[in-house]
């Protein structure tokens, strides 16, 4: 097993390298013996751990088409996928110990991005409905292309151009519109300066540079505002749950992963300010990397078990096409 992934996570074991080549043969290209005999790739080679995340896509989730030009962010498979089964385990708490599956399900993904990572795997493994929102609209075209090239995601998933990049949720939701579920994976970076920094870090943690090998500028992709904002996570995060306050009934739990410890001390003085009803920092472990995600709600508990008797008792209008206005009588309002 893959040190501290999640158990459910379909990547926490070894690679089958002859089963992705089998889904993926473009990835054979990148796939050589180490000196212990073990296949493995190049992982600082942006190409070959695009080929790799496509196989997995492929493999593990039935997904193919994506592609995506390669100024932008390539993402972790098995990373992302971690963050989505603990946000499972967290719905599950509010449905008597159930993780809620199907499509009554319904999730916000701020900044989605071209590569459409947590829409995708979210819907395959769990079969809930995603609205991703993005300031970038090629970044949207790639994603809605991807979408469109797999069958069921398709209708799934539903893109948003945010024409504000200073707002978060204002402007790019409908009014009264509910989600289960937000979920972001903010830029963490202050500056461009900071993210080519931290691409020198990841080069030298990769082994690369012994023998001169310059780091390239932004590692594995990345358009500008997918690595950096003002303020940086810490920042952005703020800006997010100041704007959630608006909004505050109408989501169950608002959720934004953490990349730097650092950036807590921050998040949770927004939260004390924002006086939110619960809040929680847990811990993801990638092998030797840890990460956070915060999540909060405006619920307390007593609501937040109304609002999954709603996922019951609401599922058959809800999926028949009234997913984003449920009743939830039992839900007070909130300014």
């Amino acid at each position: 097993m893959k040190k501290g992934l999640h158990p459910r996570n379909q990547h926490a074991g070894r690679y089958d390298f002859a089963r992705l080549v089998a889904a993926s043969p473009e990835l054979s290209h990148f796939v050589a013996r180490k000196a212990d005999g073990e296949a493995s790739i190049d992982f600082a080679d942006p190409n070959a751990v695009r080929a790799l995340n496509r196989a997995l896509l492929k493999s593990a989730y039935g997904v193919g088409g994506w592609d995506f030009p390669p100024e932008y962010l390539c993402p972790p498979i098995p990373g992302r996928a971690d963050l989505l089964h603990t946000l499972a385990d967290l719905l599950a708490q509010s449905n008597g110990g159930v993780i809620p599956r199907g499509d009554a399900i319904r999730v916000l993904d701020v900044g989605v991005g071209a590569n459409c990572i947590y829409p995708l795997i979210g819907y395959s493994e769990y079969g809930w409905r995603f609205v991703g929102t993005d300031i970038d609209r090629a970044a949207l075209a790639c994603a809605r292309a991807i979408a469109d090239a797999n069958s069921g995601h398709r209708e799934a998933i539903e893109l948003r151009f945010q024409a504000d990049p200073l707002h978060v949720f204002q402007s790019v939701l409908h009014a009264d519109e509910r989600f289960d579920l937000v979920v972001c994976n903010p830029p963490f970076h202050a500056s461009l300066d900071a993210a080519s920094a931290g691409s020198a870090r990841k080069w030298k943690h990769l082994g690369k540079g012994a023998r001169g090998e310059k780091a390239p500028l932004l590692n594995f992709g990345g358009q500008s505002q997918e690595l950096c904002c003002a303020g940086g996570e810490a920042g952005f995060i703020g800006r997010m749950i100041g704007e959630s306050t608006r909004i505050a009934n109408r989501c169950l739990w608002f959720t934004a992963l953490v990349a730097k410890a650092s950036s807590l001390p921050a998040v949770r003085r927004a939260l004390k300010s924002a006086g939110v009803q619960q809040n929680r920092t847990i811990s993801m472990a990638q092998g030797q990397k840890t990460s956070r995600v915060v999540a909060w709600s405006y619920l307390n508990g007593r609501e937040q078990q109304a609002w999954g008797n709603a996922w019951r008792a609401e599922a058959p209008a809800r999926t028949a096409g009234q997913m984003g206005e449920p009743p939830f009588a039992a839900l007070k309002s909130r300014p």
